[in-house]
């Protein structure tokens, strides 16, 4: 049996050296980094857990009724998904809004799975569209990552943008202080930090900027959802949870009353 022994360590290290050469390994490894002086402030565990509140909505959701006002002017509003989702996941939000009277659009992008060059032409695709569609300003509405698009899209187009409304969107602070960051970067093939498409995040765009936070989220650190002065114009607390952003009564309400702030401006 002694003479296979040879060929089956040859065997093992032509597997280990294609494995630590393959794209797998080097996203395991980013997701594996060693990053916990930079994840200060991020939510503890049992909010992270709380997330799970998520798997009940469907049950809970025939039974909630959400008294929507009517609006006194129609904002419209582009809808822009947190990572790993679509506008799918946003819809129920979006009805409520089209409820009160304002007219919603989707992002024209898919899922959202990071920045890439060729997702934020196509969101500027879309924002320009949908402005020359409309004969005015549009609000845009990111939830999570979505916020930072926003925000980022309002820089490049800022004569075409009524309001950004941030919601739970991690654009202050350290990029880690979050319990999402590990996962995005074993998705993306990148760090958190360094992302592909040229960006700096804390910079306010020249527009109206809205962050929305909760203490209770449990994905990113409230304080880097709410921001410092400078980075936005106001910061508004509200109480869900992060996937509470797209479905709580209360934020839902809560980001209606900003849109006719908006109207009233």
């Amino acid at each position: 049996m002694s003479q296979y022994r040879p060929l089956s360590a040859l065997v093992q290290n032509r597997l280990a050296n294609a494995w630590a050469d393959s794209e797998l390994a080097r996203r395991v490894m980013l997701a594996l980094e060693s990053r916990s002086h930079e994840e200060v402030g991020k939510p503890e565990l049992v909010r992270m857990l709380a997330e799970l509140e998520l798997l009940a909505e469907p049950a809970r959701r025939p039974f909630r009724r959400i008294d929507v006002p009517k609006t006194q002017a129609k904002q419209t509003v582009m809808i822009l998904p947190g990572f790993a989702t679509a506008p799918h996941r946003m819809k129920y939000l979006a009805q409520h809004l089209e409820q009160a009277g304002h007219s919603t659009k989707r992002w024209g992008a898919g899922f959202n799975w990071g920045p890439t060059e060729e997702r934020f032409a196509q969101m500027e695709a879309r924002l320009i569209e949908i402005h020359a569609a409309q004969q005015t300003k549009i609000v845009l509405l990111g939830w999570s990552l979505g916020g930072l698009f926003a925000r980022e899209i309002a820089k490049r187009h800022p004569d075409k943008v009524a309001k950004v409304i941030t919601l739970g969107s991690p654009f202050s602070g350290s990029p880690r202080a979050n319990n999402m960051w590990r996962v995005y970067q074993f998705v993306t093939g990148y760090r958190v930090d360094e992302p592909p498409v040229k960006a700096d995040v804390a910079t306010k765009p020249p527009v109206e900027t809205i962050a929305f936070w909760s203490a209770r989220d449990g994905a990113i650190a409230p304080h880097c959802a709410a921001g410092l002065p400078g980075e936005r114009d106001r910061a508004v607390r509200i109480d869900c949870t992060h996937c509470g952003y797209t479905y709580d009564a209360g934020a839902i309400l809560a980001i209606l009353r900003e849109l006719d702030r908006a109207n009233s401006n």
